[in-house]
């Protein structure tokens, strides 16, 4: 990885004091909104974005039609015919919503993806531990456009950039959101997506983001997100810690113990550990079972 170079530690910090304060308050398992300082960016213009879109490796880039229903099934998704460069450069008229994942691929995004870590590393190393994996993923989405009802495995703050979204966010580790079934099956290679049922949209927390605005989101916290009227650019720096690790593998090793007609108990949320259970599964990866 990049070291932040001197220069960028003269540079005026992205998250204020009072959102380091709130990021403190909600971090590990509290989703919570931030106010962040990033100004337009050269990296971030449409047209650096169409440009990154084309450089990355295919399997970085995702991008789909973005009227899409809440609970839609991953194989229901129907495809794009434009190519990510315009997807993105035609992005306020081409329905469509884009994301280019693991940008810290290209230095010049590594450098800035490390930069805004760096900030809040003292706060979240202090609570889970040495900050692993970090990645950036940036969203493009057309006016009124819908990510489907997911979670995600790793510590995520989202940075609104341009045009306002709606995320609605649901407890994490709540079976009722996310069946643990569901959790184990997408740790031994399953999709993200989740089962939506309409009666979840009046118990989730709604959160408005508008530029200026970010959010953190806990570890596999179920949310979906929908556009406003106007197309939005969004930046999500996301890390990895020993406890998400150890999360992920217990639920590997539960989904394995299922598979054999058990029953096996839903890890523990932060602070609990699931050191044995990840143990296990680590044990059972390497023997190829």
């Amino acid at each position: 990885m990049n070291q932040i170079s001197s220069k960028d530690s003269f540079r005026p910090h992205v998250f204020g004091d009072d959102s380091r304060r709130q990021f403190d308050s909600c971090y590990p398992e509290q989703a919570g909104l931030l106010d962040h300082q990033m100004a337009s960016h050269e990296l971030l213009t449409l047209d650096a974005l169409a440009e990154l879109g084309t450089a990355l490796p295919a399997s970085s880039v995702e991008y789909n039609p973005g009227d899409l229903p809440v609970g839609i099934k991953p194989e229901d998704v129907p495809g794009n015919v434009l190519t990510i460069g315009d997807t993105i450069r035609m992005i306020d008229q081409s329905a469509s919503w884009a994301v280019l994942k693991n940008i810290e691929q290209m230095p010049e995004y590594e450098a800035l993806l490390q930069s805004l870590l760096a900030e809040i590393r003292p706060i979240l190393e202090a609570k889970t531990g040495q900050m692993l994996k970090p990645q950036g993923f940036i969203f493009v989405s057309s006016p009124d456009a819908v990510t489907p009802y997911h979670f995600d495995p790793e510590h995520n703050i989202l940075l609104q950039l341009r045009g306002e979204k709606w995320m609605t966010t649901f407890p994490a580790g709540n079976a009722r959101y996310a069946p643990d079934e569901i959790h184990e099956g997408y740790h031994l290679g399953g999709h993200r997506n989740l089962v939506w049922q309409d009666e979840f949209e009046a118990e989730g927390t709604r959160h408005h983001l508008t530029p200026g605005k970010a959010i953190f989101v806990p570890v596999m916290a179920p949310h979906f997100v929908k556009v406003g009227s106007e197309p939005s650019i969004s930046l999500s720096i996301t890390w990895r810690s020993d406890w998400s690790f150890e999360e992920a593998d217990a639920r590997a090793f539960n989904g394995w113990l299922r598979k054999r007609g058990l029953n096996p108990r839903a890890p523990g949320r932060f602070p609990a550990r699931n050191r044995a259970k990840a143990f296990a599964w680590r044990v059972l990866r390497k023997l190829g079972g």
